[in-house]
């Protein structure tokens, strides 16, 4: 009678440590994957836009999670390296990507750029992601012709690949020399609002009303 008791027990406490458990629902995430201007350049991290984008979305009620993956001084090679381990960790739901600044400082192919930026978009796309291409424009030091062909980099790859974008980053802040540190290529503090104001009317597009809260 013990051993019946005892194999009956074990039987159950087998098939208790078996059972397989409820999965919890997931939080549907923001991923940003940029350069120096999304990880905060020079100021407490708290202060950058992406910050301010999480904080705005708590605000309104939109259970969504923001993961910045920004690197200082990061290429769209460099991002494209990244990607795919980003993309198996955190499946987002919507990919920022802010990628080609450093591209154009350093003088590199249009070319190679639009290739990059191109499979960026479409990986991520691939991995069931919305996708919002973010364009920066270069000092007007470089010359006008590659400036101007430079933007058109992103203006191109965004309409071909039919992709949310925003044409300025640092739009109404970069010819506002109050408001870029004294390097004159990275926003202050007092800038960072307005960068999540150049990117949040695209954005929020992006975000379903079923999201949660009220968008405004």
């Amino acid at each position: 009678m013990i051993r019946l008791l005892l194999l009956t027990f074990l039987f159950l406490s087998e098939g208790a440590i078996g059972t397989t458990p409820t999965a919890l629902p997931t939080t549907p995430t923001i991923l940003v994957l940029g350069d120096s201007l999304s990880a905060s350049y020079g100021l407490d991290r708290e202060l950058g836009w992406v910050s301010l984008l999480e904080e705005r979305l708590r605000q309104r009620g939109m259970p969504y999670r923001v993961i910045n993956a920004s690197v200082s001084g990061e290429t769209t090679a460099g991002g494209l390296t990244r990607l795919d381990s980003l993309l198996s960790q955190h499946q987002p739901e919507v990919l920022l990507i802010e990628l080609g600044a450093n591209d154009g400082l350093r003088g590199l192919s249009f070319d190679i750029m639009r290739g990059n930026l191109i499979a960026l978009i479409r990986r991520s796309q691939a991995a069931d992601s919305r996708i919002l291409l973010i364009a920066v424009p270069l000092p007007p030091n470089y010359g006008e012709a590659y400036t101007v062909g430079f933007q058109a980099v992103f203006r191109d790859v965004a309409e071909a690949e039919k992709v949310a974008f925003v044409p300025d980053l640092l739009a109404g802040i970069a010819e506002d020399r109050t408001l870029m540190q004294a390097d004159g290529l990275h926003p202050t503090a007092e800038a960072q609002p307005r960068i999540l104001g150049n990117v949040w009317p695209v954005l929020e597009r992006l975000l379903p009303p079923s999201a949660g809260g009220t968008q405004q």
